[in-house]
């Protein structure tokens, strides 16, 4: 009998699985797909020689997960690449404001009334990051808090509505690139603890940059899949799972699954049907012929590029796709060009380039028009630096992924309580009410990211059950 085996080869349960392989532990993956991967995942989607990132391309909290930290990652292969500007976000006059490595320069790009707004915002916190970003990511605590003074800081002004912390900024240039960061949660501004996840993107930027994994976000995944086999663990491939009897015999089986497949597989009947699923995103991946054309110069030298332009114009484009049931007519973008960093993804002198914008969950229409209109605003002579795209709506991503349910990349709607205490309201969210099954997916604590510390965090579970038996 296995001491432990986990359903599902994304980065939260090859997490889950080293992390008690680490411990002495036998362990066991099963994968339905061809290769491990989850959201972290490398593949040639438009033309020979461009490597695409499927789902998520820029890091900012896997370079900042304790998980990965603690572990020798760089010894199978991962190494962060950074661009000179983590983050920007161009304004129709040509201009930016940024999110650097630098507060200060971050803060100047805001403009003289909200440079010290944001420094007096962000600076307490920063050299306190470390600390917090363990305490945040293992929300809800079962363990005291390493930093409680910290926390309680960061708790005041994250878990308001971040509409109430923008209040703060006088002008919109702050406003809109904070309501950016905000929105990679996918969801309405004004919900309670949005505000957190604004401040854990800046303060992850400042404090370590939003890179790409070098050879794309695959690379990840198998370095974490190397490590495992290392520690003696197996991974199964071509492995799909029906019911908890196609599995070996366990002690623990994690689920690395939406709380709808675990619940289907391990028998659990209605008990995750409060879940809620959210909105989606339309994607886009392109083989370029050049560099995206950015107006903004510092557009040009960033990883990640916010396309907005206005905080109103972002709440818009989230509320239509959130609560109208409608794709915005002017999509918020959040984009990455991985080979700014790494020149390996494309030929020599293309480039690859990802874009998304938000749509209702199983939306089927297609948004390309709309996202390329938008683009040429901010960049114009895009179009003509396209050699190839490939898309994904909510079914085509849903389809790659299963626990993207109607396409929520998010693993689960970002809203209210279901921010931190997700998928149940429960001191304890990784167990079930089966004894030996735990759930270590994106829809457990602390959320959509990759950062693995949803596995972390169910390993510490099972441990602890395991342990007690």
């Amino acid at each position: 009998m296995l001491d432990a085996v986990v359903v599902g080869a994304g980065p939260n349960g090859l997490t889950a699985a080293v992390e008690l392989a680490r411990r002495g532990l036998s362990v066991a993956v099963f994968e339905a797909r061809d290769t491990v991967g989850g959201g972290a995942r490398t593949e040639e989607l438009t033309l020979p020689g461009f490597r695409h990132d499927p789902c998520s391309a820029a890091h900012p909290l896997g370079i900042n997960s304790p998980a990965f930290r603690d572990m020798p990652l760089d010894r199978y292969g991962l190494e962060w690449l950074h661009a000179e500007l983590p983050m920007a976000h161009p304004f129709p006059d040509g201009s930016a404001a940024v999110l650097s490595r630098s507060v200060a320069e971050t803060a100047a790009s805001f403009g003289p009334h909200d440079a010290g707004t944001y420094r007096r915002l962000v600076a307490p916190l920063l050299p306190k990051w470390d600390a917090l970003v363990r305490d945040f990511m293992a929300l809800p605590l079962t363990t005291l808090p390493r930093d409680p003074l910290t926390l309680a800081r960061f708790g005041l002004a994250g878990l308001p509505p971040s509409t109430w912390l923008m209040r703060r900024f006088r002008d919109d240039r702050a406003r809109a690139l904070f309501s950016g960061l905000v929105a990679h949660a996918i969801a309405p501004l004004g919900g309670l603890g949005t505000g957190a996840v604004g401040l854990v993107f800046a303060l992850a930027g400042h404090a370590r940059g939003w890179p790409v994994a070098r050879g794309g976000s695959q690379s990840i995944s198998d370095a974490l899949t190397a490590y495992l086999k290392d520690l003696g663990g197996a991974v199964h491939t071509n492995y799909e799972i029906k019911r908890l009897d196609d599995l070996p015999p366990a002690r623990a089986y994690i689920f690395d699954t939406s709380p709808t497949a675990l619940a289907r597989i391990a028998g659990l009947g209605s008990y995750y049907e409060r879940f809620r699923y959210g909105a989606s995103v339309f994607k886009l991946d392109y083989a370029l012929d050049g560099p995206v054309p950015w107006t903004a110069k510092e557009a040009r030298s960033a990883g990640t590029v916010q396309v907005g332009p206005g905080s109103r114009d972002i709440a818009a484009a989230l509320r239509a796709a959130s609560r109208e049931g409608r794709a915005p007519d002017k999509p918020f973008l959040i984009t990455v060009q991985p080979s700014v960093m790494d020149p390996s993804r494309a030929p020599a002198g293309k480039h690859v380039f990802w874009a998304y914008g938000h749509v209702p969950s199983g939306w089927d229409g297609d948004l390309t028009d709309a996202v390329e209109r938008q683009l040429e605003r901010f960049a114009p002579g895009f179009r003509d630096r396209v050699l190839a795209r490939a898309t994904a709506g909510p079914p085509e991503l849903a389809a790659r992924n299963a626990n993207y349910v109607g396409g929520d990349i998010a693993c689960g709607a970002v809203i209210g309580l279901q921010l931190l205490l997700r998928p149940k309201l429960s001191l304890s969210p990784y167990t079930t009410p089966h004894p030996a099954v735990f759930i270590c997916s994106s829809a457990s604590p602390p959320g959509p990211g990759v950062h693995g510390m949803s596995g972390h965090n169910a390993a510490k579970a099972v441990w602890r059950r395991i342990r007690a038996s």
